[in-house]
């Protein structure tokens, strides 16, 4: 069977402003260690990725070569400058790539960088999907009791969880895929998106094969996270 070119395309614009500090939570350093080099390490370590593709604001780039240095992250290949949204983060990254690789059957697995324990199996599963189905998801089974609410202080119905899930990063396509979407999204007018799923659902791009997720792969947004990323982190050494 033909070996696919694999793809890491990690977003680390944000800014940190849910997180309420200055310093943007990827580029935080937490016992030791930034939150950066820790994801860019887990694609590092996968020996079915290739390359490394990070999107940044342009201020960070320096930091983010230091970083990889660093951690001897060889597979970094580019740094491409962040938009003002994450979905323009995921375009210009896309962008970049049809440009540079130009090789439309890579697998480009997109995934937040603030989601830092991201396994191994994790990857793999995506990779695995991707292969056979044309993309993967990554999702987790939802185990709690889903509220509907207009106000934030009343319920006024129930979701069943039964037909939830969680969805987390990495979000996978083929290189031509990811493109195609670009094009459709501008022919509909489609200017902004949470992210490259939600995309996908505007686009009515089905269907959507589910990779199977993990607990521990959550994204750090608020302070408190940062005391859970700590204890799971410690678990892995």
């Amino acid at each position: 069977m033909k070996q696919s070119r694999n793809i890491a395309l990690v977003l680390a614009g944000g800014t940190g402003r849910r997180m309420g500090v200055s310093l943007p939570k990827q580029f935080m350093e937490i016992d030791g260690e930034t939150v950066l080099l820790h994801t860019l390490r887990a694609f590092q370590q996968h020996p079915l990725i290739h390359d490394i593709c990070l999107v940044c604001m342009p201020q960070w780039e320096h930091f983010v070569q230091q970083e990889a240095r660093r951690g001897g992250i060889s597979k970094l290949g580019s740094i491409v400058s962040a938009g003002e949204t994450s979905y323009l983060s995921a375009r210009y990254g896309i962008e970049h790539l049809a440009r540079e690789v130009n090789v439309p059957d890579a697998i480009v697995l997109v995934h937040d960088v603030v989601r830092p324990l991201i396994t191994q199996d994790i990857i793999s599963r995506n990779i695995a999907v991707c292969l056979t189905h044309g993309n993967a998801i990554t999702a987790l089974p939802s185990h709690e009791a889903y509220l509907r609410t207009q106000n934030s202080s009343t319920v006024d119905g129930l979701l069943p969880r039964e037909a939830l899930m969680r969805a987390q990063t990495p979000h996978t396509f083929p290189l031509a895929t990811l493109q195609q979407m670009l094009r459709m999204a501008d022919e509909r007018g489609i200017r902004d998106s949470q992210s490259i799923i939600t995309l996908a659902g505007e686009l009515g791009i089905a269907p959507l094969h589910i990779a199977q997720g993990d607990l521990r792969n959550f994204k750090i947004t608020e302070q408190s996270d940062i005391l859970i990323y700590r204890a799971l982190k410690t678990l892995e050494e």
